[in-house]
């Protein structure tokens, strides 16, 4: 079937005339945006720079405080002795303080282990009460390092006897407790040697009544 069309009706002659309305329409558009004046009145909801209020941040003043020096350390016992010669005589003034022995105290101290072995708590409650004396007599008397014989002896618990002086010194910073090891380094057999030569009496517990009647106590 054949279409049959009006040319009058056919808008393809005129689609060039449309373009040119669209052309002259959107320059139209475009010119009229450039030619847009805004109002130089501004809405009350902005402000300038300058009226928003700045909060200024005061920075603290660094000082600069002197540093006081942490003191010196306690000086060693060895530089605090002077050794001398075993053959040097002892000087006629040196004193030999021969320390009030209160035994009621001694078994408050130790009571409820009396049961208690060499080298048991007994010991320990032993030598932290004799050693209290000592330090505190050091202190009151210008003494600086205290020790005891009793670290030299075999029978006795080393660690108990540092452990002891340890806690005799801590109220008195003033006084050092020496903890020399008198069993190595060749001294205990030196000490066993001056036994010996001198004929020193050597007992082999430790001389509290307790140690000594669980000595004297026959075997089974």
């Amino acid at each position: 079937m054949e279409v049959k069309k009006s040319p009058q009706a056919d808008l393809e002659n005129k689609k060039n005339i449309f373009l040119e309305i669209g052309l002259m329409l959107a320059l139209g558009t475009i010119l009229f945006a450039f030619e847009w004046k805004v109002s130089g009145r501004q809405p009350a909801d902005f402000v300038t720079v300058s009226e928003i209020p700045t909060e200024i941040e005061m920075v603290p003043i660094t000082m600069m405080h002197q540093i006081t020096p942490p003191p010196p350390p306690a000086p060693k016992p060895f530089d605090l002795l002077e050794i001398v010669d075993e053959t040097d005589p002892l000087p006629d003034d040196l004193d030999i303080i021969d320390a009030d022995y209160n035994h009621e105290a001694w078994r408050c101290t130790v009571q409820g282990l009396e049961g208690e072995p060499e080298r048991g708590g007994r010991c320990l409650q032993c030598f932290k009460m004799r050693l209290l004396d000592t330090a505190r007599y050091a202190h009151e008397n210008g003494f600086s390092v205290i020790t005891t014989t009793l670290a030299s002896s075999r029978w006795k618990s080393l660690e108990q006897i540092n452990q002891a002086g340890r806690y005799a010194v801590e109220n008195y910073p003033d006084v050092i407790w020496w903890d020399q090891n008198w069993r190595k380094g060749g001294l205990s057999e030196r000490r066993i040697a001056i036994i010996k030569e001198y004929g020193f009496y050597n007992q082999q517990y430790c001389g509290c009544e307790f140690s000594m009647r669980k000595e004297e106590s026959p075997s089974l």
